[in-house]
C-alpha cells in the first residue's frame, strides 16, 4: 500500500471543498489546493507555513504495532479501534472488519480536533466568560440593593420613636443575612464557572500541543470534551428583596413598621447551540426584568402632573402649582 498516494486521492481542499488538496498549512492544520493557497496566505492575522502535502505526509511516521512490535501499522480497524499491521490483517483476526488507511484516519481525526479547538476558542470559552462576567454585576446589584434597603430602614427609623430601635436592628440583620446567603450561592457558581474555564483553557492548550505533535497514536486516542463543555451552567436569576414602609399606627408599631420580602433564588437553564461553520458569534441579548423593582419611594407632598428622569439618581417633578422640583433618590 502506498499511503502517500492513497491519501492524496481522498483529501480535498478545505476552502473550496472540491479541488484535490496538494498543500498543507502547518500553522492552521488545514489542507489546501494550489488555487486556494494564495487566498490563505493573504490572511495576515497570523504567519502561515504552507508546505506540499507530500512533504508533510513524509514527516509522519507509522506507529509500531502493539501486537507485532517489529512491524509498522498501515491500517486502522474501526471495530477494534486499534492500529494494525499487515501481519494482523493476514492473521484473519480482523476479517470482515472495516479497515481504513491510518494516515487517512489521522487526517480525519486532525480535522475533528481542529473543529473542537475552534469551537472551544470562538464559542464555548466566550460563553463561559460571558456568564462569569455577569456574576460581579449581580454582586454589585446585590450590594447596592442592600445599601438602599438599609437607607430606607434608617429613614423610617428616624421618623419613629426610640421604642422601635430593636425592630430596626433586627431588620438590618435580616438584610445582612440574606445578602450573606445570596453571596454564598453567587460565589459557588462563580467558583464552578472559573474552574470550568480553567479546564477549557487547559484543553485548548492540550489540543494545540496535540495538533503540533504529529503523533498519530496520541491524536487517534484523544477523546473530545466538547460535549461536556457544551452543557453550560444554569443562569442564576435574582429576585432581590425590597423594603415596604407602612403608615404609622402607634398601637401596631411592630406590624406596621415594614417588612422585607423573602429572598429567593431561581435558575434558568441555558441552551447551547452549535455555531454554523464560519459564522461569527453575535453579541448576547440583554434580557429585561420580569417584574419592575422598587428602588425607593419619594413623598412629594402634592399631586403629580409630570415626572422626568434626569439620570440614575435625580428626577424632575411638576405639581398643581406649576412649579418644577428636583429630587434625588433620598427624596431631598
Amino acid at each position: 500500500m502506498d499511503p502517500l498516494n492513497s491519501l492524496q486521492d481522498l483529501v480535498r481542499c478545505i476552502l473550496c471543498e472540491t479541488s484535490e488538496a496538494t498543500m498543507y498549512c502547518k500553522i492552521c492544520h488545514i489542507h489546501l489546493c494550489k488555487d486556494c493557497e494564495e487566498k490563505h496566505l493573504s490572511d495576515s492575522s497570523k504567519v502561515h507555513k504552507v508546505v506540499s502535502l507530500k512533504q508533510y505526509i513524509i514527516t509522519l511516521s507509522n506507529p509500531k504495532c502493539k501486537k507485532h512490535p517489529t512491524k509498522q501499522c498501515e491500517l486502522h480497524c474501526e471495530q477494534c479501534n486499534i492500529h494494525i499491521c499487515a501481519q494482523c490483517v493476514s492473521s484473519g483476526k480482523h476479517s470482515g472488519h472495516k479497515q481504513v488507511d491510518i494516515f487517512q484516519r489521522f487526517e480525519n481525526k486532525t480535522e475533528v480536533l481542529q473543529k473542537d479547538l475552534q469551537e472551544l476558542e470562538k464559542s464555548i470559552y466566550s460563553k463561559y466568560k460571558e456568564i462569569a462576567s455577569n456574576i460581579p454585576v449581580q454582586k454589585t446589584d446585590l450590594c447596592k440593593n442592600s445599601q438602599k434597603l438599609t437607607t430606607a430602614i434608617d429613614k423610617q427609623g428616624e421618623v419613629w420613636h426610640r421604642e422601635i430601635d430593636t425592630i430596626i436592628t433586627n431588620l438590618k440583620s435580616n438584610v445582612e443575612e440574606m445578602e450573606s446567603k445570596h453571596l454564598v450561592v453567587l460565589n459557588k457558581q462563580e467558583n464552578e464557572i472559573t474552574r470550568t474555564i480553567d479546564e477549557i483553557t487547559q484543553t485548548i492548550a492540550e489540543l494545540k500541543k496535540l495538533l503540533n505533535s504529529k503523533d498519530v497514536s496520541l491524536v487517534s486516542e484523544n477523546k473530545s470534551r466538547n460535549a461536556e463543555f457544551r452543557r453550560l451552567p444554569p443562569k442564576l436569576k435574582m429576585s432581590l428583596p425590597n423594603f415596604r414602609p407602612q403608615e404609622i399606627h402607634t398601637d401596631q408599631l411592630i406590624k406596621q413598621f415594614g417588612s422585607l420580602s423573602a429572598l429567593s433564588f431561581t435558575t434558568e437553564e441555558q441552551d447551547y447551540s452549535m455555531p454554523p461553520q464560519g459564522a461569527e458569534s453575535s453579541p448576547p441579548d440583554r434580557s429585561l426584568m420580569d417584574e419592575p423593582r422598587v428602588i425607593t419611594a419619594i413623598d412629594t407632598e402634592y399631586g403629580l402632573y409630570g415626572v422626568m428622569c434626569v439620570n440614575d439618581t435625580e428626577i424632575w417633578t411638576r405639581g398643581r402649582n406649576k412649579m418644577m422640583n428636583l429630587y434625588n433618590l433620598r427624596g431631598n
